[in-house]
C-alpha cells in the first residue's frame, strides 16, 4: 500500500544560514515589548523567549539599548551595563537549552526620544536638529562629525556585550525611522558634512557601523533590519529602492551573515499598503542570507519562500500570540488573534506569556 506523503511545508523546510543550521525558515521578528524595568531585562523574557523557542529556530531579541544614550521608551533592554549583560545570560541560557539560535538586535533610539530618557535630561542626538513632525518627541540635537566615531563605538561595544552575554550573534537595527535610518532617508538627514547629501554619504554612519561590529565579532554573526521603502516616525526617502539596492550592494563587502528587509508594503505602522514596488531587487543584489518582514501570514511566507524571493520570513504580531507559531504552521492549525492593546504594557505576565499553546487549547 503506498502512503502519500504529506506535502512540504516551504518555511518548515531547513536552511544553513552561515554556520547556523535552520531547522526551519520561521524567524520571532524583533518586537519591543517594554518589560525590562529600569532598562535590565527581567526573568520573566526566560519565559517569553524559551516559548517561543524551537529546535533550529533563529530568534532576534526586541530593540536593545546601546549606550544610556539610545533609549526612547519605557522599560526597553540594553546592553551597555555589567548588569544587563549579566541579566541577559539566563534567557540566552534557555534559548539555547532548547536548541535555538539567538541574535541580539541593537539599536539607538536617536531622536525617537524626550530628554526624561536621556543623561542629565539633556536633548537626544540625531543626524540632524529637526523633531519629527506631529508628535510628542523633543528637538534633538544634531551630532557633530567629530561625535560619529563615539556611537559607532557604542555599537561595536555593545556587540561584543552581546556575544559575552552568550548570543549567536547580533542585528544592527538600521530601520523604523530610528537613529541609523535617520542617516540614511533623504527627508530626515540635512547634514552637509560627509555623513549627508549623496547615497554613499547617507549611507557612511550605518557603513561604519557594520564594519566596526564585523571587526569585532565576526561578519558571520553580524546582520542588519533595514527598512527603506517605510516612513515611520516622519523618516522617508524620496528613492527608497535606490536606497536599498545601494545598501544591499555595500553590505557584500563586509559579508555579514543577513540582510533583514521590511516589505514596501509595510510603509507606517500598523496598515499594509498596495504596491508593485518589491524587495526581489535588494534580495537578488544581496550576497547572504536575506530574511523578509513585514504583514506576513503562513500563506504569503510559504509562496515568498518557494518562488526564492527570500530565504526566511519574520514573523512578530503572530508570533507573539503564538509561541509555538510552527507547529500551527505544520498542523494547520488555527491561529490564537494578538491583542494590541498589551503589546507594549508593562504586565510580565499579560499579554506576554500568557497566550494558550496547542496542547493547552486541546486540553480544555
Amino acid at each position: 500500500m503506498h502512503v502519500s506523503e504529506a506535502p512540504t511545508i516551504p518555511l518548515l523546510t531547513p536552511y544553513k544560514m552561515g554556520q547556523f543550521h535552520l531547522s526551519h525558515r520561521v524567524v520571532l521578528a524583533p518586537m519591543a515589548r517594554n518589560r525590562s524595568y529600569n532598562s535590565v531585562p527581567q526573568p520573566h523574557a526566560i519565559s517569553y523567549y524559551s516559548q517561543r523557542t524551537t529546535k533550529g529556530g533563529l530568534l532576534i531579541t526586541e530593540s536593545t539599548g546601546v549606550s544610556d544614550t539610545a533609549q526612547g521608551y519605557l522599560e526597553t533592554p540594553g546592553i551597555w551595563t555589567k548588569k544587563q549583560i549579566e541579566a541577559w545570560k539566563p534567557i540566552v541560557d534557555a534559548v539555547h537549552a532548547k536548541g535555538g539560535i539567538f541574535f541580539c538586535q541593537i539599536w539607538h533610539a536617536g531622536r525617537v526620544s524626550n530628554p526624561g530618557f536621556q543623561p542629565y535630561g539633556q536633548d537626544p542626538i540625531s543626524s540632524t536638529d529637526k523633531p519629527i513632525k506631529g508628535s510628542q518627541y523633543a528637538s534633538p540635537r544634531r551630532l557633530g562629525t567629530e561625535e560619529i566615531p563615539q556611537i559607532v563605538n557604542d555599537f561595536r561595544i555593545a556587540a561584543r556585550n552581546a556575544i559575552e552575554a552568550g548570543f549567536d550573534g547580533v542585528e544592527i537595527h538600521g530601520a523604523h525611522g530610528f537613529l541609523i535610518d535617520q542617516f540614511l532617508k533623504d527627508h530626515v538627514n540635512d547634514r552637509t558634512d560627509q555623513y549627508g547629501g549623496s547615497l554613499e554619504n547617507r549611507c557612511r554612519f550605518p557603513l561604519e557601523i557594520v564594519e566596526a561590529v564585523a571587526n569585532e565579532i565576526g561578519a558571520d554573526r553580524v546582520g542588519i533590519r533595514l527598512s527603506p521603502f517605510a516612513d515611520y516616525m516622519d523618516s522617508g526617502d524620496s528613492n527608497p529602492t535606490a536606497l536599498g539596492l545601494y545598501l544591499a550592494e555595500s553590505l557584500n563587502k563586509y559579508r555579514i551573515l543577513y540582510c533583514h528587509m521590511v516589505e514596501p508594503r509595510m510603509k507606517s505602522v500598523k496598515e499594509k499598503h498596495e504596491t508593485s514596488e518589491t524587495l526581489l531587487p535588494m534580495r537578488m543584489a544581496f550576497n547572504g542570507t536575506f530574511i523578509s518582514a513585514g504583514g506576513y501570514h503562513k500563506e504569503d511566507g510559504n509562496k515568498a519562500v518557494e518562488e526564492n524571493r527570500t530565504d526566511l520570513v519574520a514573523y512578530g504580531r503572530w508570533f507573539l500570540a503564538n509561541p509555538d507559531l510552527t507547529k500551527r504552521f505544520e498542523l494547520n492549525a488555527p491561529l490564537n488573534n494578538y491583542s494590541r492593546a498589551t503589546f507594549y504594557t508593562q504586565d510580565p505576565v499579560i499579554g506576554y506569556t500568557d497566550y494558550p499553546l496547542l496542547e493547552d487549547t486541546f486540553r480544555s
